[in-house]
């Protein structure tokens, strides 16, 4: 879901420069895209760019077409949206690096990210996967790294060998490898101690552990530093460590086993850029779900019994 139901109501043509002084115009494309309000989310863009010229902020609200247009699988018109983001993000950058700037990797990920959906949806998925592989290249050692394999992984990795892990590194008990542990299926729970979707998955995953501990299940949950602990402020390695399993124990206590590896390594392999990031292994050591987001009790339970043949 993209943006907050609120209502659209009160935009008007009288509002924008207003909206744009005091406001922020990419919230603003959001929420009317929620309300299934394209047209007038354009209307925002084009006037914006108009006064403004093409900023990288201009580049992010034109990502947020581009998704909206995805999502009600509109993909014409999202991928035109698509490519004129691209298009606005590289001029862009031969000013500037990609992240030096706030707005330009989200504009640049969601442009690759719609671009390679579009292609899928229209039955081009290998040619989707190469191209996105392509990107990578062209983007290693940016923050879009994990978001360009994530979408890598959604065409591609079910029915593939899961990636070993990292594991030099670790919080709560060791953890096993991927190898080690061949024969049991496993569940690895990709999580970030900012993340609320992932503490909101924690009964799931504790009920889960318990219906299918007699048949095997391992739970394996990596996690990564991301520079900074409580209240968004920088911290070197050693205190975010710390704090991380300060969240671990507070919010985790339900899954007493928990194991996490601590790697961003891990995150770039499985293109965890979306936390929680869900992966089901089969006891051959197969992939058998990848998916990016929370899973429901019930989707998560029927995806493992079918893993177990039960």
């Amino acid at each position: 879901m993209i943006g907050h139901p609120h209502s659209a109501d009160r935009y008007n043509r009288s509002m924008l420069p207003v909206l744009f002084l005091y406001g922020s115009l990419i919230n603003n494309v959001r929420e009317l895209i929620a309300n299934h309000n394209p047209a007038a989310a354009e209307q925002q863009v084009r006037a914006y760019q108009a006064q403004n010229g093409a900023t990288a902020e201009c580049a992010n609200a034109l990502s947020w077409l581009a998704r909206g247009a995805l999502d009600a699988r509109k993909y014409d018109r999202a991928d035109s949206w698509a490519t004129e983001t691209r298009k606005l993000s590289d001029a862009l950058l031969r000013q500037r690096k990609l992240d030096a700037d706030n707005y330009l990797p989200i504009a640049v990920g969601a442009s690759i990210e719609v671009h390679a959906q579009v292609m899928a949806a229209r039955g081009e998925r290998a040619e989707s996967v190469a191209w996105l592989r392509e990107q990578a290249r062209l983007f290693a050692g940016t923050s879009i790294t994990e978001r360009i394999r994530k979408n890598i992984n959604l065409l591609s990795l079910e029915g593939k060998a899961a990636p070993p892990l990292e594991e030099a590194e670790w919080l709560g008990v060791k953890p096993p490898s991927l190898a080690t542990v061949k024969g049991h299926p496993v569940l690895l729970f990709f999580w970030a101690h900012w993340c609320v979707d992932c503490k909101g998955e924690v009964p799931i995953l504790a009920n889960v552990q318990r219906a299918f501990a007699p048949q095997g299940l391992v739970v394996v949950a990596p996690t990564r530093l991301y520079g900074y602990a409580a209240g968004g402020e920088d911290a070197p390695p050693t205190v975010e460590k710390q704090y991380i399993e300060k969240v671990r124990q507070q919010y985790y206590s339900a899954l007493p086993g928990m194991s996490a590896p601590l790697s961003a390594a891990n995150f770039q392999t499985y293109g965890a850029s979306t936390t929680p990031t869900i992966v089901l292994i089969d006891r051959s050591g197969v992939v058998r779900l990848y998916h990016p987001g929370v899973l429901s009790e019930a989707e998560l339970s029927a995806r493992i019994r079918a893993i177990l043949k039960l």
